[in-house]
């Protein structure tokens, strides 16, 4: 995904909103959930984001997704966003997410979603961390009751 950073977009230092890249990287990941879940599906999770680069106004926000993770009915999808300053030709990255968005039906419950197919050892490699991730983020939840 592209957009352009307008001054509805921005802070009072012409920066753009961090509440606005979250919106984006959750935009970004939804699309590439769905696609893969060939249906709706639905934000879990968002792992902490730093924003470790302004973007001003004038530049374009870019993001690249990958799906690194698929269970039985949810997915983790990583969201890299990038700074891409066309006057000067640089390309800088800005943030990285990871979330997790579960596929549901028309009622609203989760459904299975095909399985990930992993093609290369850099898939493995993101396949294998994501895991890691999912057991860090499972053992914060809370337990339930009996």
């Amino acid at each position: 995904m592209t957009e352009l950073v307008l001054p509805n977009d921005s802070n009072m230092l012409g920066h753009i909103l961090g509440g606005r890249v979250m919106h984006l990287i959750d935009l970004a990941g939804a699309i590439t959930s769905a696609r893969h879940a060939g249906r709706v599906a639905v934000t879990a999770s968002m792992d902490s984001v730093d924003f470790r680069h302004p973007i001003r106004v004038g530049q374009v926000v870019r993001l690249e997704a990958h799906l690194n993770w698929v269970g039985r009915t949810s997915m983790e999808v990583e969201v890299n966003v990038f700074c891409d300053d066309l006057l000067q030709g640089t390309l800088t990255k800005t943030s990285t997410a990871y979330l997790t968005f579960v596929a549901i039906d028309d009622a609203g419950r989760p459904v299975e979603i095909p399985p990930l197919i992993l093609s290369t050892a850099e898939e493995q490699v993101r396949y294998e961390a994501a895991e890691e991730r999912r057991r860090e983020r499972l053992s914060r939840r809370p337990r339930r009751s009996p």
